[in-house]
Parts: C-alpha cells; sequence; structure tokens
C-alpha cells in the first residue's frame, strides 16, 4: 500500500470541516489532519469540548491550525446557522463524521420531528452539504466524506420506514441511519458526476474503535482500567478510535482516491484503510434517488446538483 496512515502526504493550504472533531474518531481525524498542517474547523456543538480538543491537539503539534464552529445536526436551524459561518470560505473537504449512536430504547425526535439518528446522521449531513455546495464548488478538488458504519451488513434498509416509525429498535434504526448516509454518499457521487464539477464524494467506514486501545489525550480521551483490561482480553474486536480515523482520513486526502469510493478497514475491524465493497441497498440508484428526494421535502431545502 503507497498511502502510509502513519504518514499522510501534506495538506498545508488546505481547509477541512470535520463534524464531531471535538471527540472520539472525530477528534483522531482532526488530530490526524492537523499533523499533516490542514487547518481544521472542529464543528460540534460545545465550545468548551472544542477548545479541549483543539488544546490536545497543540499540545502534541504546537503548529496545528484549528478553530470552532458551533453545529448540532439535529436541529436544522444550527446547521444554518454553521453553513452560514461556513459560507464563502475556502473548504477542501467536509469530513462528515459526527453521529448519534442508540441514544435510547425507545424512539425519540429532533427539535424538528426527525426520528434522532436518522435526523442527526444523515439529515443533518445532508442539509449542511447542500447549503454548502456552492462554497465546495468553488474550491477545486473538493471532497465530501460520509461516514458510513458495518451495522449496515448487518441490518436492512427500508426506503417505506426511513425513520422507523412503523417499527423501532435501536440497533436496526441506527444501521437504518447509516444506510441513509451511504446512500447519500453515493447517491451524491452519481450527481456529482453527471454536473461535470470537481467536487467529488466518497464513503468510507471506521470498523470498530475501542476506547481501551486509543491513545489518552487529556482532556480529551482518557480510557479506563476496565476499558484498558478489556481490550487486552478481547484484542480482535478492533483497534483504537485513532486506527478507526484513517479510513476517513484516507478517503478525504489520499490524492489517488477518487469519487464513489467506499473506505475500510483491511481486517473489517481494525486496520490499514482499503477499497471495499458497499452493501448492494446502499449503493443501490433507486433507493439512492428516492431517499435523497425524500431527505430535500424533510430538511426544506433543493439540494441544487
Amino acid at each position: 500500500m503507497s498511502w502510509d496512515p502513519r504518514s499522510i502526504p501534506s495538506q498545508a493550504g488546505k481547509t477541512f470541516v470535520v463534524t464531531g472533531g471535538n471527540a472520539g474518531i472525530g477528534y483522531f481525524i482532526s488530530e490526524q489532519l492537523a499533523a499533516a498542517g490542514g487547518h481544521v474547523i472542529i464543528a460540534c456543538r460545545s465550545a468548551a469540548k472544542a477548545d479541549a480538543a483543539i488544546a490536545a491537539i497543540h499540545a502534541r503539534t504546537p503548529e496545528a491550525q484549528l478553530e470552532h464552529v458551533a453545529l448540532g445536526l439535529s436541529s436544522h436551524a444550527s446547521v444554518r446557522s454553521a453553513a452560514a459561518t461556513l459560507t464563502g470560505r475556502r473548504i477542501d473537504a467536509i469530513i462528515e463524521n459526527a453521529g448519534s449512536i442508540m441514544p435510547s430504547k425507545k424512539r425519540e425526535t429532533t427539535v424538528d420531528g426527525n426520528e434522532v439518528m436518522f435526523g442527526t446522521n444523515h439529515l443533518g449531513h445532508f442539509l449542511l452539504t447542500a447549503l454548502l455546495y456552492p462554497t465546495l464548488a468553488a474550491t477545486p478538488g473538493a471532497r465530501v466524506v460520509t461516514m458510513g458504519s458495518g451495522a449496515t451488513r448487518l441490518t436492512k434498509a427500508h426506503l417505506t420506514d426511513l425513520q422507523s416509525s412503523s417499527s423501532f429498535a435501536p440497533f436496526a434504526a441506527y444501521g437504518q441511519s447509516k444506510h441513509a448516509t451511504q446512500s447519500f454518499g453515493f447517491e451524491l457521487d452519481r450527481r456529482l458526476r453527471a454536473a461535470r464539477g470537481s467536487v467529488t464524494s466518497l464513503v468510507a467506514h471506521p470498523g470498530s474503535g475501542i476506547d481501551g486501545l486509543s491513545p489518552h489525550r487529556a482532556g480529551v480521551t482518557n480510557p479506563s482500567a476496565g476499558g484498558r483490561l478489556f481490550a487486552r482480553v478481547f484484542p480482535f474486536v478492533g483497534g483504537g478510535k485513532d486506527r478507526a480515523a484513517w479510513s476517513a482520513v484516507r478517503a478525504a486526502t489520499d490524492p489517488d482516491a477518487v469519487g464513489g469510493q467506499y473506505w475500510g478497514p483491511r481486517g473489517g475491524f481494525s486496520g490499514p484503510p482499503v477499497r471495499q465493497k458497499p452493501v448492494a441497498s446502499s449503493s443501490s440508484a433507486a433507493f439512492g434517488a428516492a431517499l435523497w428526494s425524500a431527505s430535500e421535502k424533510l430538511v426544506g431545502q433543493a439540494f441544487g446538483v
């Protein structure tokens, strides 16, 4: 493999927006891009948590260029506010990492009335990308990287019940939201190709990011003794969240990566990022077109591409 996740090509002069870039896998995406010289905009709700992430990155890379933009993906108003702040700036890539992971055993909704995981993981990112598309199009070679999940291999996509209204189970609803994020990434690629523009869309999945195998970062990640023990006893369950960041980072930075590709860990759960094949439902053009139309209606925003 010519691309080394521990030696990323220089990203000097490039600007990256990382949603949820303050914690978990998103933090390590931000850290790795900043270490490569990229200007990283951490888009998340909490200014305090963003400040902690920025401090942790500066402790390792003092010269890192970092800033915070307030973004709550579960609120269309917050997404529109963040997009207004970012509009007109140079954006070389949006890494759409943030997400809600099974917050409750019962179905919950966002302030806009959408199922929480579908509304946050997919609709929030769909709206953000739609609003920022003209800005992306103004930066030659800009990329959109949507974050999928291996959960799509364990769940089914239901086009007639996108928001799990008829039947709700936490893991199935999470899987549904990730089918949507992956499908959006592939449908965006099809539309971008048809438009013959310079923006490209790629999809990545992180595999399994384990707290107990993740490096300590003051104020951001501090794995417990129990978590470290679990990781030693069950090392096959995955790698640290720093390694789980590799797929998205490669999709965003590899000069040889192209639109429509799906990147994930070579070992499935963990390993160097390689091209993989997504589940058929996520890559289906029919599913993607129907999801796109439904998403425009749900967020009240036409996506002009």
